[in-house]
């Protein structure tokens, strides 16, 4: 029943299928598989015609020393609407390319991507919005993630990098949506949802615009009358139960085995990746806590290469954009498992927060701030240690 949620549309309200009605009234997709297609990783558009609807565009403006959802827009441009209602405004992408060269002489070239924000009348949405592109993460192993105790967390972090080694993360600490203290968020690109479910409940209201008890307000804002005044589905139009069902497919959605294990390249790609130092907030190695959802899920070792932490990644993937607990350059080191069959599975090989790194390759080469050393590292091997360290990275 969740995989049934998970990949069928939503429609318009009022409908005969009132199980599945109240989508928008703005959105940017019809289902969850829009996005996260095969339970996958999305990617940017190809062009301006292109269908897919795995990346979109978060929003913010200043707002004293923080900073508040777009007056007008709200936290995401939906470039969708049901009739009657405008749509929020569109999004085009430029990539220039900017060429490199590793020590040994092999040049490379990174695209470096240019955003344009236009409202739906087509002008510029103004040079006072914040905003952040995002492509969907794969779904599989979340559940698990969601289980690694707080405290396990907490214990890795070096916030004042008290060690040296150029690397400090920090927990991203975040108000606790069920009130009392603050807890560890753990999901999305800058982890502002502490659980799966409140991630379901965020990307349900955000991307496809229903509501759930958790996130019960419509995707409009007061400057919006007509999305306002729009038909809904029923307060909420994810009932607790269908919202459960999602969450208990997302969470023991599992992970795909390694290959290539125990192959020359792998191992010693697999040694690299620790030498060089991407292991310091790749950290392989995790442990889950009990589970009152499922046993597969209870007192697991898990192999993520993720720290859950926030790290400064250095200018060149910020953002700019504040959020939770992360300010404009730091980002939740995201897992790698899975990652060498984002190809076989989604048919690209699109990587990072806006998928603008073409391969792996470049998604490492992208990596600055407390990972500059590394990456500096990487630049500097042997060209048979760069490709056996990409063959291990294939093998996850």
């Amino acid at each position: 029943m969740g995989n049934n949620f998970f990949n069928d549309n939503w429609v318009i309200a009022p409908s005969s299928t009132d199980g599945r009605d109240g989508l928008g009234p703005l959105f940017n997709a019809q289902s969850c598989s829009s996005c996260h297609f095969r339970d996958g990783r999305a990617q940017p558009p190809a062009d301006t015609d292109d269908p897919e609807r795995g990346l979109l565009i978060r929003l913010s403006v200043r707002d004293g020393d923080g900073t508040a959802p777009h007056p007008i827009y709200g936290g995401q441009l939906q470039d969708r609407s049901i009739p009657d209602v405008p749509v929020e405004g569109s999004f085009e992408i430029t990539y220039t390319e900017q060429p490199g060269t590793y020590d040994d002489g092999t040049p490379y070239s990174l695209a470096v991507p240019t955003y344009t924000l236009r409202d739906a009348d087509g002008r510029p949405l103004g040079d006072d919005v914040l905003f952040s592109p995002r492509v969907a993460p794969a779904m599989f192993g979340v559940g698990l993630l969601e289980l690694v105790p707080e405290e396990d967390v907490v214990a890795a972090a070096d916030p004042d990098d008290a060690d040296g080694d150029g690397v400090s993360g920090r927990p991203a600490l975040v108000a606790d949506p069920e009130g009392g203290d603050e807890v560890l968020g753990r999901f999305g690109w800058k982890a502002v949802e502490p659980t799966v479910e409140d991630q379901n409940a965020s990307a349900f209201r955000a991307a496809i615009g229903v509501t759930t008890d958790i996130r019960p307000e419509q995707p409009c804002t007061d400057q919006q009358p007509e999305c306002l005044a729009a038909a809904t589905g029923g307060e909420p139009e994810v009932d607790d139960q269908k919202l459960s069902r999602v969450t208990f497919y997302t969470r023991t959605l599992a992970v795909p085995a390694r290959r290539a294990v125990g192959e020359t390249d792998t191992d010693r790609g697999e040694s690299v990746f620790a030498e060089i130092g991407c292991a310091s907030c790749h950290t392989a190695e995790l442990s889950t806590g009990a589970s009152d959802v499922a046993e597969a899920l209870d007192d697991q070792v898990i192999r993520p290469y993720t720290d859950l932490l926030l790290h400064d990644m250095g200018d060149g993937l910020a953002d700019g954009r504040p959020e939770g607990a992360a300010d404009g350059s730091e980002w939740r080191t995201p897992p790698l498992w899975g990652i060498g069959l984002v190809e076989t599975v989604n048919r690209h090989t699109r990587f990072l927060h806006d998928g603008r790194a073409r391969g792996l390759e470049e998604a490492v080469l992208w990596h600055g701030g407390e990972a500059a050393g590394a990456q500096e590292r990487f630049r500097a091997l042997p060209a048979d240690d760069r490709r056996a360290l990409l063959a291990f990275l294939e093998s996850l």
